[in-house]
């Protein structure tokens, strides 16, 4: 299953969630309408609002696949490599990571360490991996 497959079926039910939850409310708030103009403000501002919310919320599950998949690619590398192999190669590029950043501006550069950002990132952290690898036996 790809990432983009999840990313677009999570991205219809966000759509089609909002804007059912939007039309019953805007139904609930404006009462019957005879006319069939459709929603009025209300249903677009709920329907924006809950894109928004509902589509941060799909984006914490793709990315939660995605670093679940990094887990599983490690863990296939173990196998056919051998798990001391693969975890050198971890260890190997936990030691290239620099900063790209000049030092005047490396204060701006995003931290991945708080556990907000951590729902946010696609690939989990060097440090995770190599001990996952070793819990393996």
């Amino acid at each position: 299953v790809t990432l983009t497959l999840i990313q677009g079926v999570l991205n219809t039910f966000v759509m089609f969630l909002a804007r059912i939850i939007g039309s019953v409310i805007d139904s609930a708030i404006g009462g019957s309408r005879d006319d069939n103009r459709g929603g009025g403000i209300g249903y677009f501002l709920i329907v924006m609002l809950l894109q928004t919310v509902l589509g941060f919320l799909a984006t914490i599950v793709v990315m939660w696949f995605s670093r679940w998949r990094e887990f599983r690619a490690d863990a296939g590398g173990a196998r056919l490599g051998g798990r001391a192999g693969m975890i050198s190669a971890l260890q190997t590029l936990s030691g290239s990571r620099e900063s790209g950043l000049p030092k005047a501006v490396q204060a701006f550069g995003i931290s991945g360490d708080s556990s907000v950002a951590r729902l946010f990132m696609s690939h989990p952290p060097i440090e995770e991996r190599i001990a996952a690898l070793k819990a393996q036996a």
